[in-house]
């Protein structure tokens, strides 16, 4: 039997006054469900949510995944769950779109694809003030780019992803790094033995979450919620 775990700790750092949740593979288990019920204070049948596929678009593999996240959206009874691709759009219409909305899910895909487009939409430099009401949900690079920078999803060692022609820097919210997929077959390299090893290399504090973990940031409080695996380094 699986039980979930909590943990928490204190940071002070630019997540102050934000509401974060930051996934793996998205909302998985009834834990993790259950702390963004916590997060939104009122029930889902009286959210809206604002899923974003960006990250998706240049991924040349199968996506039933994608549609997998919707689908628990959807079973979850949302009273809105809207589709916005900030790449696809002009700024006045996903930025209305996105205001209507209590939750801003950022679907996973390409790290380095989401980052230059929410810089070049110009959602970046909105975002701070829509997080002061709004709850943030990252799936995989979705909870990536929060992080100080992107270093870890350019590691050969772990993960194939291009980089070079973009800037490496994150949101800058918090004060260490993620890395999900831990231990899932889809990423074969995301291995405890593999991390214990890029530890050694890095100074970067950073959490190694498996998919059916979270990390919860309320105003700085960062709680781990886990029905799974997961390490905290340095």
């Amino acid at each position: 039997m699986v039980f979930a775990q909590n943990w928490s700790t204190r940071l002070v750092f630019k997540s102050n006054f934000m509401k974060l949740l930051l996934t793996s593979v998205g909302l998985s288990n009834k834990s993790i469900v259950n702390a963004l019920a916590g997060l939104v204070e009122k029930p889902f049948s009286e959210c809206s949510l604002a899923f974003v596929p960006t990250a998706v678009n240049v991924e040349n593999f199968d996506k039933s995944w994608v549609v997998n996240d919707l689908v628990v959206c959807k079973a979850l009874g949302f009273a809105l769950l809207d589709i916005v691709d900030i790449s696809a759009l002009p700024k006045e219409m996903w930025l209305s779109r996105l205001n209507k909305a209590d939750i801003l899910f950022f679907e996973g895909g390409n790290t380095f694809h989401l980052m230059h487009w929410v810089k070049k939409s110009g959602l970046k430099d909105v975002l701070p003030e829509f997080l002061k009401t709004k709850v943030y949900v990252g799936v995989s690079v979705g909870s990536v780019i929060v992080c100080l920078h992107l270093c870890m999803s350019t590691s050969k060692k772990l993960y194939d992803e291009d980089g070079s022609q973009y800037a490496n820097d994150g949101f800058g919210y918090l004060d260490f790094l993620i890395r999900p997929h831990l231990n899932s077959p889809y990423f074969p390299e995301v291995t405890m033995e593999n991390m214990v090893g890029l530890s050694e290399e890095m100074s970067d504090s950073f959490y190694v979450i498996d998919d059916a973990t979270a990390i919860q940031v309320i105003d700085g409080k960062v709680d781990v919620i886990s029905e799974g695996v997961w390490k905290k380094f340095h």
